[in-house]
């Protein structure tokens, strides 16, 4: 059951003209959200509202039914937080322009999502072979690593960093510029489901129904730089939309990590333009640990003198064949019995977790050191 000040906090995220600084203009004020709702027309010119904007207001609270919204937020299986909510993303209050309403779409997972060690990972559309490589490889580290994983969910590298903590049991945080009932791309569809069925959260300022357009990413950026420690650009061009979320994540405090890409490509001069302006360049996980003075906190990895176990078939059958030699990935698809795809599956999720090694030439052993 919503307490009735917070109704007064989701009917202000409504109204398109009142974000986070006016907001608070009004609450600091009038002394609450409800006491600002009701608040006379000529008050809240007054302090600086605005005339048009006021009378715009005062139009929408009149006709605006707060039991239909909410209604309806019941039925998206949506939640909200508000700012003063205990549950309010603490690295997200810390910026000065922090939501004041988050809307959540996604079921309780059996292992709560790690607010304290998250990163956000953004890049290009256009993700070149190159980019998708990286991305993967960073990201399934990360998630080793212990971090939640936060991105956009846009088409390219969005999309990637999501999907690839999603194929190694990870958790990631979409956060959307619109409503969280609106799919933005479409195609990403599929990718929306599995985030918001347990596997993490769909997230976004905008109210229901509000679709998406160029003006509001911007102010979307700042929340996935807002609620993450660091932000990962792996791959964009020098006007990319991954800049902003880069600047904002300067601007907030937080790192700024970029990876260096091929010279040749348009794609790498984002992240070339951040390492001039003194971002942490990447080519490992351990730099991002690093520069966030942090420990590996993962336990999955490979204990060196101690014989690894695999935690599911394919696994243990690709660590009894490397037991006491090493094996051309090739070899390893024809005795293991498993598909080319499978094997070259499990082979990246053992050498993330550090329990194997390519040795050079595709050939494959149990990692020693």
């Amino acid at each position: 059951m919503i307490d009735e000040e917070k109704t007064y906090w989701i009917g202000f995220s409504m109204f398109p003209g009142i974000g986070p600084v006016r907001f608070k203009l009004l609450t600091s004020y009038f002394g609450s959200a409800k006491a600002a709702w009701k608040a006379p027309v000529k008050e809240c010119i007054e302090i600086g509202l605005g005339e048009t904007l006021t009378h715009q207001f005062d139009d929408f609270r009149n006709t605006f039914d707060i039991s239909a919204y909410l209604t309806e937020l019941k039925s998206n299986n949506a939640s909200v937080v508000t700012l003063v909510d205990p549950h309010y993303p603490k690295l997200l209050k810390q910026i000065a322009d922090a939501p004041f309403v988050l809307y959540i779409k996604g079921k309780r997972g059996t292992t709560p999502i790690n607010l304290e060690r998250t990163i956000g990972v953004v890049g290009t559309r256009k993700m070149t072979p190159y980019g998708e490589e990286v991305t993967r490889k960073l990201v399934e580290g990360l998630v080793f690593a212990g971090f939640t994983i936060v991105s956009g969910m846009a088409y390219g590298v969005d999309a990637c960093a999501h999907q690839a903590a999603l194929d190694i049991g990870g958790t990631t945080i979409a956060v959307l510029g619109c409503g969280i009932d609106i799919i933005a791309p479409s195609s990403n569809a599929r990718l929306y489901r599995t985030i918001a069925d347990g596997h993490g959260a769909i997230v976004s300022e905008m109210p229901l129904g509000m679709r998406p357009n160029k003006g509001l990413f911007p102010a979307r950026n700042r929340i996935i730089s807002g609620l993450s420690l660091g932000v990962v650009v792996t791959e964009g061009a020098d006007d990319s939309g991954a800049l902003i979320t880069a600047r904002n994540a300067a601007e907030q405090g937080r790192e700024v990590f970029a990876v260096p890409g091929p010279i040749t490509s348009p794609y790498s001069r984002g992240p070339a333009k951040l390492l001039k302006n003194g971002a942490k360049l990447v080519e490992s996980v351990e730099d991002i640990l690093e520069e966030l003075n942090l420990r590996h906190v993962s336990h999955r990895g490979h204990v060196p003198g101690k014989r690894p176990e695999g935690e599911t078939e394919q696994e243990r059958k690709i660590l009894d064949i490397l037991a006491d030699r090493r094996v051309h990935i090739d070899e390893l698809t024809r005795v293991s019995g498993l598909t080319t795809s499978d094997v070259a599956a499990t082979l990246t999720v053992l050498e993330v977790r550090g329990i194997i090694c390519d040795f050079g030439e595709k050939v494959y052993g149990i990692n020693n050191r």
